[in-house]
């Protein structure tokens, strides 16, 4: 998980150093603040110390390191290798394709194997007829090897499966529908239309801003777009990008929650007054649910601790329960009439509810002890009384963790903050919700993994799916098969849940394009396509099961410096795709500058396909 690229022209460096937008520090002094990189590739993994609550003893770590994309694999059996007295040219063995496993003959990176070096003074050619045959030996007992391997791995279609044959699944990134039977595919409601090919519906400039604002959120209605302006949000018709209607705030939307009710009704945070520039902390107290059909404000609260209002740094919803979390602590409110469930206490200094996720349960992150010695607890709680069901203890050197899903309950966290490279996550936690007790620990390399979740935050988690009973997750970029410039690309890999072992199959974004997972369609897996430069962007559907891709939307080449696409930065962009339409829009705008000339910046550019 390598540094993300800098941001575009009038955007502030990002603090969190994670991905998306950056959102102010926390009022805790040191907590939430930028990672420093560790000493990078290689950097020791801290062993768990006492890991507390419902925490089994895991097995230990196989000798062998396995390929990129796939830790802790059994290797097939080591195939004939070639005389080293044998000259320049001799016949190489073929390599697997990129993520799978290969066999490794001296230490490598990222499962490349290392060409072997000629002998001294060259040596004798082979005859081409002993070539062939000493390479289909070769590829015989590499296929034999790897049959083996595969039959005695346990990683087949059926282990994909969890405890009950059945599991709903869950986003991280995007909302969407979620579910879907263990192991399978399909089921998604976006179907590919007769025409793939979009053009630019609309662009919607970004409005002038007094500093630094923040704009996250973004969703679709059967109508509308909508999405947060200065102190209000604004519902863009689907098609042409008319303002269907604006919704006036007290200050600036500060917190929004990913998840909707079937209704469309959504939970965000905004700020008590408009702010004064220059202004650094928003004082993000105002929690309100907003109708996105008629854009009414149903109905806005605030709750105190001691003699402030409490601050909320973001907000989710489960079901009828809305909740909000912050270092002041949690509240939860009843969807409909904004009464409170719950509510911050002032005696409990010791712990807090940092945070929640939301979705199909209500799963909360509580911190508790010093800033020296923290204990982070991870609840699944009743959303009516907030009383904890089950509970998980999160090992030693866990400060913050993030909720990627809660029905399964899958948590990201940086254990012992070894990740090195800002994104929040070392290590995946699949947890049985019912019980407490920790199912599988899933290592997720910073160097080889590309998922991000921002540090302070609960529910903050980009490109990691979860559905079909398992986790899926993209590679970080590396060189194509053509090992030409510009070729990179990357993989999206699948872990099960039940097991942490990866899943045979995988998807390949293919040469000069990236995966960037954005939601669970169903069993399917709904994925940006990043192009190379003379080609547009594609968004694909990708089978659960099989990693097979759908073509859904390809937006228009353009190598314009004015290419909308192109105005973006990936990293602090929120992605939504809906029936044929795609939307890109910006978590964070600044105030521009006078002086500035180059490509003109949008909040938000909508591409759909013929109609």
């Amino acid at each position: 998980m390598t540094q993300p690229p800098p941001p575009p022209p009038n955007h502030p460096p990002d603090p969190q150093g994670g991905f998306g937008a950056p959102t102010p520090p926390p009022q805790e002094p040191g907590y939430g603040y930028p990672q420093q990189p560790g000493p990078g590739y290689g950097y020791p993994q801290q062993p768990p110390a006492d890991q507390g609550y419902g925490h089994p003893q895991q097995p230990p770590a196989p000798p062998q390191q396995a390929p990129y994309g796939y830790p802790g694999q059994p290797q097939p059996p080591q195939p004939p290798q070639p005389d080293p007295g044998q000259g320049y040219g001799y016949p190489t063995h073929p390599q697997a394709p990129y993520g799978y496993p290969t066999q490794p003959q001296q230490p490598q990176y990222g499962g490349y194997q290392q060409p072997a070096p000629p002998a001294p003074g060259g040596g004798k050619k082979l005859s081409a007829q002993l070539q062939i045959v000493i390479a289909a030996a070769v590829a015989i007992a590499l296929i034999v090897g790897f049959g083996i391997w595969y039959a005695n791995s346990g990683d087949g279609p059926e282990e994909a499966k969890g405890p009950d044959g059945t599991t709903q699944g869950s986003t991280a990134g995007g909302g969407g529908d979620t579910g879907g039977k263990g192991g399978g595919g399909g089921g998604g409601k976006e179907k590919a239309p007769a025409d793939t090919g979009a053009k630019v519906a609309y662009k919607i400039a970004q409005p002038k801003v007094p500093d630094v604002t923040d704009v996250s959120g973004s969703w679709i209605t059967d109508k509308a777009f909508v999405k947060p302006g200065l102190n209000s949000l604004v519902a863009y018709d689907l098609d042409e990008g008319g303002v269907l209607w604006t919704l006036p705030l007290t200050g600036q939307v500060c917190g929004a929650s990913r998840h909707v009710s079937a209704d469309n009704k959504v939970p965000i945070l905004f700020e008590a007054a408009k702010r004064v520039a220059p202004r650094y902390f928003q004082q993000c107290t105002q929690v309100g649910v907003v109708d996105l059909n008629t854009g009414k404000l149903v109905w806005s609260e605030s709750v105190s601790v001691g003699d402030d209002k409490a601050r909320f740094s973001e907000v989710t919803l489960s079901g009828a329960t809305v909740a909000a979390g912050g270092t002041d602590g949690g509240a939860a409110f009843d969807l409909a009439s904004g009464n409170a469930r719950w509510k911050p206490k002032a005696e409990d200094d010791r712990c807090y509810d940092l945070g929640y996720g939301g979705g199909e349960g209500l799963v909360a992150v509580r911190k508790c002890g010093t800033y020296d010695d923290p204990s982070v607890l991870i609840q699944n709680l009743d959303p009516v009384s907030g009383k904890p069901l089950s509970q998980y203890k999160m090992p030693a050197g866990v400060k913050y963790a993030s909720v990627v899903s809660t029905r399964p309950l899958v948590v990201a966290a940086d254990v012992g903050e070894t990740a090195g490279d800002g994104s929040g996550i070392s290590d995946f936690f699949s947890i049985d919700e019912k019980t407490g007790k920790l199912k599988a620990k899933i290592t997720a390399d910073a160097e080889q993994y590309a998922a991000r979740c921002r540090t302070t935050q609960v529910e903050s988690c980009e490109q990691a799916l979860v559905g079909n009973g398992k986790l899926y997750v993209p590679t970080e970029e590396h060189e194509g098969s053509s090992g030409e410039y510009g070729d990179e690309t990357n993989e999206i890999i699948a872990f099960d849940l039940a097991t942490g072992r990866t899943a045979p199959e995988k998807a390949d974004a293919g040469d000069k394009y990236t995966y960037v997972p954005m939601r669970m369609d169903g069993a399917d897996i709904i994925a940006y396509k990043e192009a190379p430069y003379d080609k547009g962007g594609r968004i694909v559907s990708v089978d659960g099961a099989t990693m097979k891709e759908t073509l859904l939307l390809e937006n228009p080449a353009d190598r314009t410096t004015g290419n909308p696409e192109r105005s973006f930065s990936l990293n602090g962009a929120e992605l939504r795709y809906r029936d044929g339409r795609f939307f890109i829009s910006d978590r964070l705008i600044s105030k521009a500058r006078e002086s500035d000339t180059g490509p003109k910046e949008y909040l938000l550019v909508s591409f759909a396909v013929p109609r």
